[in-house]
């Protein structure tokens, strides 16, 4: 099951242009465009006539044509045009999903269109922030995407996982000083690591002026959406205190957007606030990333693979679990909300 009713990526802006694009989203396959108007618009990929996947037809102005009689829908779901017929049955129409397009990203809501909040959208502004470069990717993940929340949620694995890029030492992050809370909307993790070796991927991109460096990780999640912001700088130089200044910085989205049950959508941008005008930095720290997420990946599909496995035997919590349980928990307090009050797979309301 799936909680429906809030934001989730379903694109990147500059996947979508004036030609039909089709992906599926919490089981549902949906088709997004953008019409002549620049207007992204998402409906579902089935035409009301005969059933045929509207990823097969065109763009018409803003509307959407279905490649196999012609029917043409605007970006309110309503058929306007049957060629060779005039009346229109008032039937004749398709589901539209609410969508935003912000930050370079395109947002799209599956539940009950009558609760759509147009303006909870999340932010993402270092997308667009000239303090900031990124680059960006899209993995699909062959797992539940409750595993992706629980890797980034609890960073204690890097030591392990991640040796020859973002981890270091393990012990280090073990020892780490944690602090877990609860946010109106999700769950906020902050970690330091005090006088430590920075690990390879932050000396390959900066220079530090000591061997050792205070370290910082700050992970928010909400609901689709995990924003981590980490780094380093001198040691006793005053990042606890706010001093951030000269320092690396790494700024990454991680957006998860279920495709299955089995399946997710991973949408990913790495950003750095130093060096911001030499393209070979940007190009090393995203290699770095790629390789990172490239280990997750394997660790959280072998995972997955393992519990389909073994279905029904329990798993055991240690103490580094909080945070991925406390996200858990916003995850089903949603879907309970939802089953009470009557969201269906289609995302109306039962009467």
């Amino acid at each position: 099951m799936f909680a429906k009713n809030c934001w989730y990526v379903a694109a990147w802006s500059d996947e979508i242009e004036s030609r039909p694009f089709a992906r599926t989203f919490l089981n549902e396959p949906v088709v997004l465009y953008r019409g002549e108007s620049g207007k992204v618009t998402a409906v579902e990929d089935r035409c009301c006539h005969r059933a045929l996947p509207l990823r097969h037809g065109d763009v018409v102005g803003d509307c959407l044509r279905c490649a196999y009689h012609g029917l043409e829908y605007d970006q309110t779901g309503q058929c306007t045009r049957i060629p060779g017929q005039d009346k229109i049955p008032a039937k004749a129409r398709i589901r539209v999903y609410p969508v935003v397009e912000k930050d370079d990203l395109v947002w799209i809501w599956m539940g009950d269109a009558e609760k759509v909040d147009m303006g909870s959208v999340p932010n993402y502004p270092w997308h667009h922030d000239r303090g900031w470069r990124y680059k960006k990717n899209t993995y699909l993940i062959k797992a539940n995407h409750l595993l992706i929340y629980d890797n980034l949620l609890d960073l204690t694995h890097l030591g392990y996982v991640h040796k020859k890029t973002i981890g270091g030492d393990a012990e280090t992050h073990f020892s780490a000083a944690t602090q877990t809370k609860r946010t109106p909307k999700g769950v906020r993790v902050e970690r330091w690591m005090l006088d430590c070796v920075p690990p390879p991927t932050y000396t390959t991109a900066f220079t530090f002026g000591k061997d050792r460096v205070d370290r910082w990780q700050e992970i928010e999640f909400e609901p689709g959406l995990v924003r981590i912001y980490t780094g380093a700088k001198d040691a006793g130089a005053g990042a606890p205190q706010g001093m951030r200044d000269n320092s690396f910085g790494f700024r990454g989205l991680n957006a998860m957007t279920p495709e299955t049950d089995n399946t997710t959508h991973y949408f990913w941008s790495a950003a750095h606030n130093f060096r911001l005008y030499e393209q070979a930095v940007t190009d090393a720290i995203y290699e770095n990333i790629v390789v990172t997420f490239g280990e997750d990946k394997e660790i959280i599909e072998s995972q997955f693979l393992n519990m389909q496995r073994t279905p029904g035997r329990p798993l055991v919590d240690i103490g580094f679990d909080i945070a991925p349980n406390q996200a858990r928990r916003v995850w089903d307090a949603m879907i309970k909300s939802e089953a009470t009050a009557g969201v269906t797979a289609s995302g109306a309301t039962s009467a």
